[in-house]
């Protein structure tokens, strides 16, 4: 598999989810990470953009096994095969509660649930909370930030981990 391919794929999600005018595209990047298997493979890029005043990431993977997966952030920017535990537990820095639902809002790192079609792949663009200075700050701090795909879905209401099971992709998230 080409690595240009999900990078392409994110972006094109980019430019084709919700956008409506070319003011709505990307100001600028933030980020981005690459997402591997645990035997290294890459499946996917995830691109973390400002557009206005809104932080957004857009997911593309290939190469996962179809249905529905959480998919969330960590906040340890490490991926250490076979289970990917170094990424520690859900970025949450206005310690909050885990799912949409929650009393007082989600934590930062609760994203909505990734559905991979029976081809392999499938894309996946969310408005992250806080203003970009704030997400920058959060995806970047000492010891970074990383983007972990799991094998079931999200619940959206078991706090801390949305009950979505074992982590089996991942990627470190770097800075623009």
């Amino acid at each position: 598999m080409s690595p240009r391919l999900p990078t392409s794929a994110a972006l094109l999600a980019f430019a084709l989810a919700g956008c409506t005018t070319m003011a709505d595209l990307p100001d600028r990047r933030i980020g981005s990470a690459t997402i591997s298997l645990p035997n290294g493979q890459p499946v996917g890029t995830a691109q973390f953009a400002q557009v206005g005043n809104t932080a957004t990431v857009a997911v593309a993977l290939t190469g996962i096994a179809p249905g529905t997966h959480g998919i969330h952030l960590h906040t340890t920017g490490a991926c250490a095969a076979p289970d990917f535990t170094s990424a520690a537990g859900h970025l949450n820095p206005l310690d909050r509660k885990h799912g949409s639902a929650a009393p007082g809002g989600k934590h930062e790192g609760d994203l909505p649930n990734i559905v991979i079609g029976s081809g392999g792949s499938g894309t996946l663009t969310a408005d992250l909370m806080g203003t970009p200075d704030q997400v920058r700050s959060w995806l970047f701090d000492a010891d970074g930030t990383a983007i972990v795909v799991h094998a079931a879905p999200d619940d959206y209401v078991t706090d801390p981990s949305g009950n979505s099971g074992a982590r089996i992709a991942c990627g470190v998230v770097k800075p623009a």
